[in-house]
């Protein structure tokens, strides 16, 4: 008797617990023409759940619809002004999306009720609500991209040369014009104007400096020098001349040479009364440069030093793939249970 007393007992406390509606959520919404509102709720399995809808001025509401997620759709209704007591059965514990959509003219005011019977005392306590994380997805495309594979640079002397420039008394005139052109890749240039013996030496000292002063491997290098430091921007040891014999010169491009030779108007790049001069240059333009030199001395001529050297750099490109990353986000529902 007492066995088949308590087996009663026991189903008698289960009938009047799975009767007992626990509310998950009760609200009036308001939702706006061509809009939607969704609300989502965990359930555990072998849950009843009880929904409740009634659009308060009488209006119909286009759609209802409850989804399992990610996309199952449980229960729909168009055109709707109420539902009563619809129930559910959870077959397996999910996230369910309680959709509510309006595309009347006009706005609609939504109460709704949720609630949910448990199949069992180990699942009152369900915790219905329903947590948001971001979720990163990376994938990876291919595509082909040009791409530098190697730099060579190249120093290239283009005029190392000694100009014999008369007096002004000199029948041949007192003038000496020099010309050059840059080499295609040329990135940067360096010109020195050293006048007779005091110009020369000032060049022999920069080199003898910058030869103990850099280091082996660069000083084997073809073609480095003062010039080459100078054009690559580094320290090239040259100094200006203090005391001797000096000149006039200009330095022009392009047309403004045969202008000057006609003595008519003309541009230049640049000019001065040196002894010596030197610079690093980066305009670099297409067609003939010029080095004009004039002496002003009545009796004596000069001898003039005149180097241009160029750094020439060449590229190599290819057509390589390249894989590329991209990262999106989503927002993804969860349970807490």
């Amino acid at each position: 008797m007492k066995f088949i007393f308590s087996v009663l007992a026991a189903l008698f406390t289960q009938l009047l617990f799975g009767q007992t509606p626990i509310e998950v959520t009760e609200s009036t919404i308001k939702i706006h023409t061509a809009g939607e509102k969704s609300f989502y709720f965990g359930f555990a399995e072998g849950d009843q759940v009880i929904f409740n809808y009634e659009e308060i001025n009488g209006k119909e509401l286009n759609e209802v619809e409850i989804v399992e997620i990610p996309s199952t759709s449980k229960f729909k209704e168009y055109n709707t002004k109420s539902i009563k007591n619809k129930r559910l059965t959870i077959p397996k514990t999910a996230i369910y999306q309680f959709r509510f959509s309006n595309t009347a003219i006009g706005g609609r005011i939504c109460n709704y009720k949720i609630e949910r019977i448990p199949s069992s005392e180990a699942t009152k306590n369900f915790n219905t609500t329903v947590f948001w994380k971001t979720v990163n997805d990376t994938s990876y495309t291919t595509h082909q991209e040009r791409t530098l594979i190697k730099t060579d640079t190249t120093i290239s002397n283009l005029t190392d040369q000694v100009a014999k420039v008369h007096s002004t008394t000199n029948r041949g005139g007192n003038e000496t014009i020099l010309n050059f052109s840059l080499p295609e890749k040329t990135v940067s240039w360096s010109y020195y104007i050293g006048v007779d013996q005091s110009g020369q030496e000032a060049y022999e000292k920069a080199t003898r400096n910058l030869a103990s002063k850099v280091g082996p491997i660069i000083s084997r290098i073809p073609g480095y020098g003062p010039m080459a430091a100078l054009a690559l921007g580094g320290a090239s040891f040259l100094t200006v001349a203090q005391s001797g014999e000096d000149i006039d010169f200009y330095l022009l491009h392009g047309d403004n040479g045969k202008l000057y030779q006609a003595g008519k108007k003309f541009s230049y790049i640049k000019k001065g009364k040196i002894i010596n001069d030197f610079s690093r240059m980066t305009d670099v333009q297409k067609g003939q440069y010029y080095v004009c030199l004039s002496n002003d001395n009545a009796l004596i001529g000069v001898t003039v030093a005149v180097k241009i050297t160029a750094v020439i750099v060449s590229e190599k490109w290819d057509t390589i793939p390249i894989q590329k990353m991209h990262i999106t986000s989503h927002q993804e529902a969860y349970l807490k249970n």
